[in-house]
C-alpha cells in the first residue's frame, strides 16, 4: 500500500491529505504536526470567522517572482472549486460583498468539518511530533522524527512559513525544503503592522480613520491602498497598512529607505481642500485653529496636524495665513513617515518570498528535482492580499498536491 506522508497540519496539509484519500482510498496517509492539534492557524482566520476565499479571484491579487505559476495554480483550482469542496463536506457559506465566509461566522466550523472528514477518511493523525530531516531513498523516503524514523512512498510539505509561529508555522519547512536541494526567495512578514521611527501620531494612538497610504521605497511610490488607517503607539496599522506592507518589508530587507505617505482626506484633492478651508474661514474667524478643524478630523488628530503646520492650536483663524494654511493641506494630504521596521513574522499573517515556485510543476506541485516531493501552501513565494486570497492559496495548492500524491503510481 502507498503511504503519504504530509508534514504539518495547517490548511493545505488537511486539504491535502483529505485529496489524496478520496482520490485514491487506497493510499495510506499520516498528518504529521507539531503541534498539539491540527488547524491551529485557521481557527485565527478572519479575526475568527475564517475568510475562506474571495468571488473576485484574479492572480493580480497575489505577489510572487513566478506569477504564471499562480495563474496556473488557481485555473485549476479556483472559488468555484473551494466552494464545491466545502460543500462537499456540508458546509454553508455566506457572502460579504466578495468576501466569503462560513455561515457559522465560526472558523472553528470549518475546521471542526475538516477534521470529521479526515477521520471518515481513516486518515491518521499524529501530533507534538517534529520532523527533523527527510532523505530520499530508493523507493521514497525515510522522515526523521523526534520520536524514532518512518517511511514513505510520497512526501507532502505543507509546514508553513515563518508567520504566527506560535501557531505552528515557525520556518523549518523552509530548512527541509532546502535540505531536500530547494532554493528560496527571502522571506519577509506580510499582512503586518509597520514601525515608524519617532513616530509623530504616537499620541494618537487608538485612533481609526479612512485614509489613503503609499509605499515610497528607495524613493519610488511602488503600492497604495485606501481603508481603515489605524495609529498606534508605535506606528501604524489597519487593512490598507497590511496591504502595502510587503513592499516596505522587502525594501527594509534589501536596505532600502522606506516611507509611506498619508492622505488623511482621501475623498478631496488638495485644492479642493484648500478652497474649502479659506471659505470656511467666513464667520469663524475668531475661532481658535485647534478649534476650527473641529467636525473635521478625530480630535487627536488636531494637535498633530497643527504641529507638523507649525501653527499654534490657540492661533485665531485671522491671524493665519494662506500659506499657513497650505502648510496645514500638506501635513493632512502627504504626511509622510518613515519605517524603522514591521512587527515580526509573529505578528504578520503570512510571508513574503518562500520556495522558489520555478522548482515546482504548477499542475501537480511536485517538485522538478525529486520525483514523489510536493509543497503547498505559505510555504512557497506567492502571497495574497488581505481578503480570502491565502487561504485560497491554501486550499488550491493542498489539493492539487494531495490528488496528483495519491494518483502518481
Amino acid at each position: 500500500m502507498k503511504k503519504i506522508a504530509v508534514i504539518g497540519g495547517g490548511a493545505s496539509g488537511l486539504v491535502a491529505a483529505i485529496a489524496a484519500a478520496r482520490s485514491n482510498p487506497k493510499v495510506q496517509i499520516t498528518i504529521y504536526e507539531q503541534k498539539d492539534s491540527v488547524g491551529k492557524k485557521i481557527l485565527a482566520t478572519g479575526n475568527g470567522r475564517c475568510n475562506l476565499t474571495n468571488k473576485d479571484m484574479k492572480s493580480s491579487y497575489y505577489r510572487s517572482e513566478n506569477i504564471p505559476f499562480v495563474e496556473e495554480v488557481l485555473e485549476q483550482f479556483g472559488y468555484e472549486d473551494t466552494i464545491r469542496f466545502f460543500s462537499s463536506l456540508g458546509l454553508m457559506v455566506k457572502e460579504r460583498g466578495n468576501y466569503v465566509y462560513p455561515h457559522s461566522d465560526q472558523a472553528s466550523t470549518v475546521l471542526e468539518l475538516l477534521k470529521l472528514e479526515l477521520h471518515r477518511l481513516g486518515i491518521k493523525i499524529l501530533t507534538g511530533v517534529q520532523v527533523t530531516d527527510i532523505t530520499p531513498i530508493s523507493s521514497g523516503f525515510m522522515i526523521k522524527l523526534n520520536t524514532g524514523k518512518q517511511k514513505a512512498d510520497a512526501v507532502i510539505l505543507a509546514c508553513g512559513g515563518k508567520a504566527s509561529s506560535k501557531l505552528g508555522s515557525d520556518g523549518s519547512g523552509y530548512t527541509l525544503a532546502k535540505g531536500l536541494g530547494h532554493t528560496m526567495v527571502p522571506v519577509v512578514p506580510a499582512l503586518v503592522q509597520l514601525k515608524v521611527r519617532k513616530n509623530p501620531f504616537a499620541k494618537a494612538a487608538g485612533v481609526r480613520t479612512d485614509a489613503s497610504v503609499t509605499a515610497i521605497c528607495d524613493g519610488k511610490a511602488i503600492a497604495s491602498d485606501r481603508g481603515e488607517l489605524q495609529l498606534t503607539a508605535y506606528g501604524i496599522s489597519g487593512i490598507p497598512v497590511f496591504q502595502i506592507s510587503r513592499y516596505v518589508a522587502k525594501a527594509l530587507y534589501l536596505k532600502q529607505n522606506a516611507k509611506v505617505k498619508i492622505d488623511f482626506l482621501p475623498e478631496m484633492s488638495e485644492n479642493e481642500f484648500l478652497s474649502f478651508l479659506l471659505e470656511r474661514k467666513e464667520g469663524r474667524e475668531q475661532m481658535t485653529c485647534a478649534d476650527y478643524l473641529l467636525g473635521i478630523f478625530h480630535q487627536k488628530l488636531i494637535p498633530r496636524f497643527l504641529e507638523q503646520a507649525r501653527i499654534r492650536m490657540h492661533t485665531l483663524v485671522q491671524e493665519s495665513s494662506e500659506t499657513q494654511f497650505k502648510s496645514l493641506v500638506q501635513a493632512i494630504k502627504q504626511n509622510v513617515v518613515l519605517i524603522d521596521t514591521t512587527n515580526g513574522f509573529d505578528n504578520a499573517q503570512v510571508c513574503a518570498g518562500g520556495i522558489s515556485t520555478i522548482e515546482l510543476s504548477a499542475r501537480t506541485m511536485e517538485s522538478r528535482y525529486i520525483k514523489g516531493l510536493y509543497l503547498t501552501g505559505e510555504l512557497l513565494d506567492a502571497d495574497g492580499i488581505c481578503g480570502g486570497y491565502n487561504l485560497q492559496w491554501a486550499w488550491a495548492t493542498g489539493y492539487l498536491a494531495g490528488k496528483a500524491a495519491a494518483d502518481t503510481q
